[in-house]
């Protein structure tokens, strides 16, 4: 008896032609799309919380350099030192060197790539350090926990669509399944780096909904309130998209170099170790503000 397979064949488009020669990469139309509803969601919290808008725009510069600034280091420093190493002008800029050469042979060719190798724990780095001078500088009148906790949320939708954009892009897939998985996915343009062309878990899609999940999660917390617990909401935030990404990374392909590799857990395992610890910290910080000043 013949087995039935499932097996979805994804080679999609990855950019879109704009005007005579230009392209937008479905990847960065991702990030577009999550900052411009973070944009809105902030909004509508900064009014709720009667927070004047002139502090918004600020706000969003400050996340904006923070999240790429961190994302790109961290890509650079946790995943593929030993390549940017040698190549390090690509670190700063979009552009990877290609087989081109001018001036005879003296300089090298590059292209256009945009920036593609970004770290997820880079960027939660970059979005903390950022807004905490947000909040010394500009901000002064709220605690930077009291951001947190509200900028967690639009944080949280905001990877739902940074993982669509991987999904579209074909980079960090899952690991070899069975072909009767009704799910599983044939990455047609995935990098050679992951092996061969076989039925693998869509794990992009897999966070992606845990990401949504959560998002969900915060927003009905933050609606009934209990936002006026210090810490709590950011807190939640830690613990779930971090035990997330650590239970979803047996799933999922290396990516990069390995940074820490022992004790049967990657890279991305150990670097979510410690915000999901940050988290528990969060938690138990909001409890005891409840216990000593909730009336």
């Amino acid at each position: 008896m013949k087995t039935l397979e499932y097996i979805i064949n994804w080679d999609p488009i990855q950019k879109f032609p704009l005007w005579k020669g230009f392209f937008i990469h479905i990847y960065s139309l991702m990030f577009v799309i999550s900052f411009s509803l973070g944009w809105y969601i902030m909004k509508y919290i900064y009014q709720n919380d009667n927070i004047h808008k002139k502090y918004l725009e600020p706000l969003f510069i400050c996340t904006f350099f923070g999240t790429l600034i961190g994302a790109r280091l961290g890509q650079v420093l946790f995943y593929d030192f030993s390549y940017f190493s040698d190549h390090w002008i690509e670190a700063f800029l979009p552009i990877r060197e290609n087989n081109q050469t001018f001036l005879l042979g003296f300089i090298k060719g590059y292209e256009f790539v945009g920036y593609r190798g970004l770290s997820s724990h880079g960027a939660t780095i970059g979005i903390i350090l950022s807004n905490l001078f947000y909040c010394k500088t500009i901000l002064k009148k709220k605690s930077f926990i009291w951001l947190c906790d509200r900028l967690c949320i639009p944080v949280s939708l905001s990877a739902v669509f940074i993982r669509i954009g991987n999904f579209f892009n074909s980079e960090i897939v899952g690991k070899p399944c069975s072909e009767t998985l009704p799910w599983a996915v044939k990455f047609m343009k995935m990098d050679t780096e992951y092996g061969g062309i076989v039925p693998r878990h869509p794990a992009q899609i897999y966070e992606s909904i845990g990401y949504l999940s959560i998002f969900l999660l915060l927003w009905y917390f933050y609606k009934i309130k209990i936002k006026n617990y210090d810490g709590f909401l950011s807190g939640l935030f830690f613990i779930f998209l971090w035990s997330i990404r650590f239970l979803l990374e047996f799933l999922k392909e290396p990516q990069g170099e390995e940074f820490i590799s022992f004790l049967f857990m990657n890279t991305g395992q150990w670097l979510s170790l410690p915000f999901i610890i940050f988290g528990l910290f969060l938690i138990n910080f909001s409890r005891i503000n409840k216990y000593f000043f909730s009336s």
